[in-house]
């Protein structure tokens, strides 16, 4: 189903490479989900704002795009398993120093370090999946993105389950980055990479891919922020349920993903996103018509079932558009570098997300979740621009 070569043998134990690869998503999730749920407590121990708390999130995502760029320039100097591991590494100390913080300033610090560590972890967290799936000669990015989101629904309860437990103790989190380092990643193959990748990239054809993600993360970030408030506002369901917003819409997301790999092979990317879309545009009909909260609850579940594989087929895309007819060095360094700046178009979504579906619904959400609503339409047209990950041409021909 991917425009890639066939796997050639080595002394690199690809199953344990996988296994790695989708610990490192599994922790980024958890750790990433454990932060953003408690940020009511964060919010409370610092004292901030509406203001001052969306500021220093913007602040977090914006360091987290500069991380994923500063990847871009390691990854074929230093190979993306090394940066992974130094990302995890960034990732541990800034989240313990975030929950260990005496003064407001040190933690903002930390804060800021936790971006950078999870820009790069993102960014080389694909690198290394894009490059199994070259090895593999099939499609796993599904089930690595699919570690991530189960990563999060651990790090959701894990969270309603420790209400009780002493701030200081959150800080126990930051030893699973750390134990992450030691993981098998996949080595570089072939040397050294080559420097340089600004030549034959098709980078129209890789906006195209790169305009889905965004639609991704712009429904994604809707859902995930908005939707607890969505249901306490417009419904007002009880306080302690208004997680079902999410959390059944992670559980569908992740299971789907799991079995993504299967589901590419078997129909194809580019009707797998379709019909994804469709369901995502029913689900996205139920959520803005609900006549009550349970009712929503069952569009948001089935909404994280219709773009599950959006966010791993489009890193898949990018990679197979990136790589074609290219030399094994230079096609691993033109990836690399594709994909760390692919993963711009994650964070505007994110940001999209966050602030078009508050701003259009400040009035009622009903009318902000219309803005996914229309959006999801995209992904019946942008759709075809994933044509290359059902190629089965070689890439490196």
């Amino acid at each position: 189903m991917l425009a890639m070569s066939r796997p050639t043998a080595g002394t690199v134990d690809l199953g344990r490479a996988r296994l790695a690869i989708a610990a490192a998503f599994g922790t980024q999730g958890l750790v990433f989900i454990s932060l953003t749920t408690r940020l009511p407590r964060i919010q409370d121990r610092w004292d901030l704002g509406e203001l001052a708390l969306s500021g220093v999130l913007l602040m977090m995502v914006l360091l987290a795009g500069a991380g994923s760029l500063l990847a871009e320039r390691m990854a074929p100097r230093l190979d993306s398993a090394v940066v992974l591991r130094a990302g995890l590494l960034v990732v541990a100390v800034s989240v313990a120093a975030v929950v260990l913080a005496p003064v407001k300033v040190v933690f903002v610090v930390a804060l800021a370090a936790y971006g950078v560590g999870l820009g790069l972890v993102d960014a080389t967290g694909n690198m290394q999946a894009v490059a199994l799936e070259h090895r593999l000669g099939r499609v796993v990015l599904p089930s690595c993105h699919g570690a991530w989101t189960l990563g999060g629904v651990i790090g959701a309860v894990l969270t309603l389950g420790s209400s009780d437990v002493p701030w200081s103790a959150i800080a126990v989190l930051a030893l699973l980055p750390l134990l992450a380092t030691a993981a098998p990643y996949l080595p570089r193959d072939h040397g050294e990479a080559a420097t340089s990748t600004d030549t034959d990239v098709p980078w129209r054809a890789i906006v195209m891919v790169g305009l889905a993600l965004v639609v991704f993360y712009t429904v994604d970030t809707a859902a995930a922020t908005w939707g607890p408030v969505y249901l306490d506002d417009v419904f007002g369901a009880p306080e302690e349920l208004v997680a079902l917003a999410t959390l059944p819409y992670l559980l569908a997301s992740g299971l789907v993903r799991l079995a993504g790999d299967r589901l590419t092979e078997r129909v194809g990317a580019v009707r797998l996103l379709r019909v994804g879309a469709a369901l995502a545009l029913v689900s996205l009909v139920v959520v803005v018509t609900a006549p009550a909260w349970q009712v929503a609850v069952v569009g948001f579940t089935l909404l994280g079932c219709g773009v599950a594989v959006v966010a791993p087929l489009s890193f898949s895309a990018a990679a197979a558009l990136a790589g074609r007819n290219a030399d094994p060095a230079t096609r691993q360094a033109r990836v690399d570098a594709v994909v760390a700046r692919f993963n711009q178009f994650n964070y505007a979504g994110a940001l999209l997300g966050a602030v078009m579906t508050g701003a259009v619904g400040a009035g009622s959400l009903r009318v902000g979740f219309a803005v996914p609503l229309v959006l999801v339409v995209a992904l019946f047209w942008l759709a075809k621009a994933f044509a290359p990950a059902d190629d089965h041409a070689p890439a490196d021909a």
